[in-house]
């Protein structure tokens, strides 16, 4: 497994999104989800295992992430669209900063 190097932007992005004053909606928190897992590849998404037939929560996940994997986005891309959704979320619901 290669490691893949997280940006400074992107690990602020990543404990901004924790201190939003609201939580996002669950397509945002798929956006968000996916968008983590693609900059992070940890595991790759070819790697990763499909979840079980009743796992609804896993499975809404996983395809999120394969729609981000399936469109060729690459980790540096899913990192950038990462940070600006945190960025317009910190707008949209406030920031505890």
């Amino acid at each position: 497994m290669t490691f893949t190097p997280k940006t400074p932007a992107f690990e602020k992005a990543i404990k901004d999104s924790r201190n939003l004053k609201a939580k996002p909606d669950n397509d945002e928190l798929l956006q968000l989800y996916s968008l983590f897992k693609q900059g992070c590849q940890d595991p790759p998404f070819a790697d990763t295992p499909k979840p079980g037939m009743f796992d609804l929560t896993g499975k809404a996940k996983y395809n999120a992430w394969k729609k981000v994997a399936d469109e060729g986005m690459t980790h540096q891309q899913a990192q950038e669209k990462y940070v600006q959704l945190v960025n317009s979320l910190k707008e949209k619901y406030g920031f505890e900063g």
